[in-house]
């Protein structure tokens, strides 16, 4: 399958990476001359949870470099992905599908401005870990599962077929009727550490032993859930509070993407992680105020960032 990944940064470079190795025509495309000038000269450089693989795949800064595609996987930071969603117009044929895969909400909402919802998939990550070590080299940490969707429907065949097709390049592959269920039980672990780890410059592990921390990071979590409870969102779980400690526990070492800009100079997704709690609540007739102060703390840190 001929497939483009926009978005090569430490996910997209390990999706680009084995679905490649598996014998796909993938194109990484990003905006990083440096990483793309490595992957070209030298390959890319896959390492960790998955193996240690030295890929050869075509990478370019130019979307109309491609051509049409038959698989579009939006893997940018979600502030970027109406950006990207105007910019791959050169790689969409009638058939082509779209899957965006990231963290926070409105991702496919905002693909929605340039392309038809029929042709969107919605990605669900979880337990990668991933980072650049360099240009044409990243490393992840684990390969849990990706979960796929439908944006509008419920499990279809095409659907199972880029499932398989993740499966074949190694990633463990569920696809779900409900994907909204599961882009909010993600997210609201996401809202709990993100913003929490951010502020403090702390790990999971120690937002969880910290009594103070703890508090402030699962009101962030209860908010996020509250809204989607009045969203109508179908929760799997009947405690959020049990849900959302079972979910760190796993990770003590992890840092949030969020944090990891954060230490790098980078702006963050703040808008798209705890920025949505205060948007959706307001909608629904709930509060988020915790998430509020966050969002303030954070954007206050990043006020000399690029």
């Amino acid at each position: 399958m001929k497939i483009a990944v926009v978005g090569v940064g430490a996910m997209g470079s390990v999706y680009a990476g084995l679905l490649a190795d598996a014998g796909n025509e993938v194109w990484a495309v990003d905006v990083w001359k440096e990483h793309v000038d490595a992957i070209n000269e030298r390959g890319l450089h896959v390492e960790g949870a998955s193996g240690d693989r030295t890929v050869r795949l075509k990478a370019t800064t130019e979307f109309k470099e491609v051509g049409p595609c038959e698989l579009v996987i939006i893997a940018t930071k979600a502030g970027q992905v109406g950006e990207a969603a105007r910019s791959i117009e050169p790689m969409v044929g009638d058939k082509t599908l779209i899957l965006t895969i990231q963290n926070g909400l409105g991702a496919a909402e905002r693909i929605c401005q340039y392309r038809s919802p029929e042709g969107i998939l919605i990605g669900v990550a979880g337990g990668f870990g991933a980072s650049i070590k360099g240009p044409g080299h990243v490393h992840h940490n684990g390969m849990e599962l990706i979960r796929l969707g439908e944006m509008k429907g419920s499990v279809s065949e095409r659907l199972e077929t880029i499932a398989q097709l993740w499966r074949d390049a190694g990633f463990n592959v569920k696809a779900f009727n409900d994907i909204e269920q599961l882009v909010w039980e993600k997210f609201i672990c996401n809202v709990t550490f993100s913003g929490t780890c951010t502020v403090l410059r702390c790990r999971v592990g120690e937002v969880l032993a910290d009594d103070n921390a703890w508090q402030v990071a699962l009101a962030c979590g209860l908010e996020a859930h509250a809204a989607g409870v009045a969203k109508g969102v179908n929760f799997s779980f009947d405690d959020p509070r049990a849900y959302i400690h079972d979910f760190g526990s796993k990770i003590p070492g992890a840092r949030p993407s969020m944090l990891l800009d954060h230490l790098a100079g980078r702006r963050s997704e703040i808008d798209a992680i705890n920025g949505m709690v205060p948007v959706v609540a307001r909608e629904f007739g709930v509060g988020a105020p915790v998430n509020e102060v966050i969002v303030s703390l954070v954007k206050a840190l990043e006020r000399d960032f690029d």
